[in-house]
């Protein structure tokens, strides 16, 4: 049997030029393929995304009970340095304050992990992740749907946490001004502005934990895989900074600088330090991410 040649074009059509890529359907726009507003209802349907929420909105109910069971955390100083705990029940400013200062390190390193790690590698574990780029999804708008729709829940999350913090702190200790740990305080129409500014920093000090997760999610079809390995790493890194030993160091490591907002618990606002953090977490995050689009370009999709 003879192979049949390729077909010439119709005549009076010129052939197309050499490396020229076809024609896509009528009505077909890449760009409004996998709209982000489909994804992030998925997200919202997602069982864990459920549990994260009812998680996040409990802790601050868990610690007043704490403080009501255990007593004035600040009752028993004993002429010591005041630090933030001993001053969280001083108003609901300074409730929120602590609640961020308690989970930081790591409660709110899960659901950024979650979102970002969980979002790609579980398609491929449903496999379904060839069906979306068969559809045709382009590689790179579905990465960006999954990492927007994932930072997007990840920025929630960091907002849930005072927010929910504050409006329960303030009907269990009131309306009051925000009481500074190295003495005075701040009035409410200042302190809100400092409390967004310190939620706003740890949510980009979260941005290495969903660089390393969306990165991994790409690399694996098991998503605890890549959820637990960028949590695992982040917990290195905490384990590092610890390491006196390592000096000047400690500076690369984006955990030396997660508790850097804390300088703007002071009379007067200090930028030094969350510049520093900020500018390290967004260079490595950028660093993640670009390794996450270029290693999915290239992998040959079979899940």
């Amino acid at each position: 049997m003879t192979a049949l040649a390729p077909s010439s074009p119709a005549p009076g059509n010129p052939p197309p030029p050499a490396g020229a890529r076809p024609p896509s359907a009528p009505g077909y726009r890449s760009g409004r393929t996998l709209p982000l507003r489909v994804e992030v209802v998925r997200q919202l349907k997602r069982r864990r995304t459920l549990v994260m929420a009812a998680i996040l909105t409990a802790l601050p109910f868990v610690l007043i009970a704490a403080f009501a069971i255990g007593g004035d955390p600040g009752g028993e100083n004993g002429g010591r340095r005041i630090n933030l705990m001993d001053t969280a029940t001083a108003s609901g400013a300074n409730f929120a304050a602590t609640c961020l200062f308690v989970s930081a390190g790591f409660l709110l390193v899960i659901p950024v992990a979650l979102f970002c790690g969980d979002t790609v590698a579980s398609e491929a574990n449903w496999s379904s992740l060839r069906y979306l780029l068969a559809a045709p999804v382009p590689r790179s708008r579905l990465l960006w749907s999954k990492l927007a729709v994932a930072l997007g829940f990840s920025a929630a999350a960091m907002v849930l946490l005072p927010l929910v913090a504050l409006a329960a702190g303030t009907v269990a200790y009131g309306w009051d001004p925000l009481r500074l740990p190295t003495g005075g305080s701040l009035a409410m129409a200042d302190a809100l502005p400092r409390l967004a500014l310190v939620t706003a920093y740890v949510f980009v000090s979260q941005l290495v934990t969903a660089g390393l997760a969306f990165w991994l999610s790409t690399r694996t079809d098991a998503p605890l895989g890549a959820v637990g390995g960028a949590v695992g790493l982040t917990i290195i890194g905490n384990v590092l900074d610890a390491v006196t030993a390592l000096g000047s160091w400690r500076e690369l490591l984006p955990a030396h600088w997660q508790f850097a907002w804390a300088d703007a618990l002071q009379p007067q606002l200090e930028w030094g330090g969350m510049a520093k953090g900020a500018a390290v977490s967004v260079a490595y995050a950028l660093v993640l991410f670009a390794l996450a689009f270029r290693g999915f370009a290239r992998k040959d999709i079979v899940s």
